[in-house]
């Protein structure tokens, strides 16, 4: 990967960065366990719908800062300052964030060095992909506390790991270690012993700097597709998303790199 980077810029507690065609957004809280403001949920959600926008993307990692937690969840000092009707605005704040997140059209990582809990790990299961260090742990403790996840726990949970594992985890307050999240298909892969989650995530992106991007997009979409649609209805959305990737550039690309016997060079066209 390119060593070019872009200053850092901070607001809300999220520093981001950028490194080439990856931006690093670092939950940037490290007193508080890097726990989720309003704040920090609201500029989340703000870098998303700017990020949709940015067509030199390639992907996004998102971490914490400080080692110690890539999020510990909400921020319950906070919380005791809201009544009901601030908490369920808070809650739709959550799902409008995560959710941009989510609909990203490049692949997100989370990068999780310390603990996930709660909404840290909500935060997590909105990105396509999680890696975490070999002393990190996670989990959905929210029924410890007489709640539940609300930030789409209950939802992205068994749809990843399936309905069984999910209700034990959230039903008995689970917290998972690397290798029992790695097991169950939780995260997509571990840190080698002595490497960080963040470097981790930043090896596994880096094919997808190279990657065309509307294929990238499209098969993102058609995936996705999968967790909402019966079988017929996600096989056609698939033949639009193929469908797309049929009118760019890029695939035209790729044919005249395969016949000159180099690599392709894919310019999201």
């Amino acid at each position: 990967m390119t060593t070019s980077e872009s200053p850092a810029t901070d607001a809300a507690g999220v520093r981001v960065t950028r490194e080439a065609a990856i931006a690093t957004w670092t939950l940037d809280r490290p007193e508080r366990m890097n726990a989720l403001s309003r704040a920090v949920v609201r500029e989340l959600g703000r870098l998303a719908r700017e990020a949709a926008r940015d067509v030199s993307l390639r992907g996004v990692i998102i971490t914490g800062s400080g080692g110690k937690a890539f999020c510990a969840g909400a921020d319950l000092k906070e919380r005791q300052s809201m009544n009901l009707e601030d908490v369920r605005d808070f809650l739709g704040l959550y799902r409008a964030s995560f959710g941009a997140i989510d609909a990203l059209p490049v692949p997100v990582v989370a990068a999780i060095d310390g603990v996930a809990f709660g909404g840290g790990l909500e935060l997590a299961l909105a990105c396509d992909f999680r890696v975490m260090s070999r002393s990190s742990q996670i989990g959905l403790t929210e029924t410890s506390l007489a709640i539940i996840p609300g930030a789409g726990g209950t939802q992205r949970l068994p749809r990843i790991v399936g309905e069984a594992r999910a209700k034990e985890m959230i039903l008995l307050a689970q917290r998972l270690d690397a290798p029992t999240a790695l097991a169950c298909g939780l995260v997509t892969r571990v840190a080698d012993e002595g490497q960080s989650a963040l470097d981790c995530a930043r090896a596994l992106l880096d094919p997808l700097t190279r990657a065309a991007p509307i294929a990238i997009a499209a098969a993102l979409e058609a995936i996705d597709a999968a967790a909402d649609l019966p079988l017929e209805q996600g096989l056609s959305r698939e033949r639009v998303c193929y469908e797309r990737t049929l009118e760019s550039e890029d695939r035209l690309e790729a044919l005249a790199a395969f016949a000159d016997k180099r690599k392709p060079v894919y310019r999201g066209r």
